[in-house]
């Protein structure tokens, strides 16, 4: 399977320009170029959550793609937002749990400047 031929394909993905950057061995990154269509904030660019929640969702669904090779839907998605996301945003996946049935991945959100914006934890359907 071309994972990043699969997340490419993804209508909403594309429609936010998420783009992943690597993904293999049950990791994956990914970034996307905040937009003024994407901010919760008409006076300067600051990521909605539900922007930041996306990018953090696909980044792990591909994460547990790389190692199951077929797609992943989400169970379920907990997300604490730590700071205002400004800038274009990054974010890193690791798989932490391969099971029959699921995959558990967890997620960290970063801004361009670095800051640590938010923390995930993905549940997915492997099985």
């Amino acid at each position: 399977m071309d994972i990043e031929a699969f997340f490419e394909e993804m209508p909403f993905a594309d429609l936010l320009g998420i783009e992943l950057t690597k993904v293999e061995d049950g990791h994956a990154t990914g970034r996307l170029e905040l937009r003024e269509e994407l901010s919760w904030n008409a006076d300067r660019l600051m990521a909605h959550g539900g922007v930041t929640f996306t990018l953090a969702d696909t980044v792990g669904g591909a994460a547990l793609v790389s190692l199951v090779e077929k797609p992943v839907p989400t169970i379920d998605m907990r997300i604490d937002y730590l700071n205002a996301g400004q800038g274009d945003l990054s974010a890193e996946a690791e798989v932490v749990r391969l099971g029959g049935d699921v995959g558990t991945v967890d997620v960290a959100v970063y801004a361009e400047d670095g800051t640590h914006i938010a923390d995930a934890r993905g549940v997915y359907k492997t099985g």
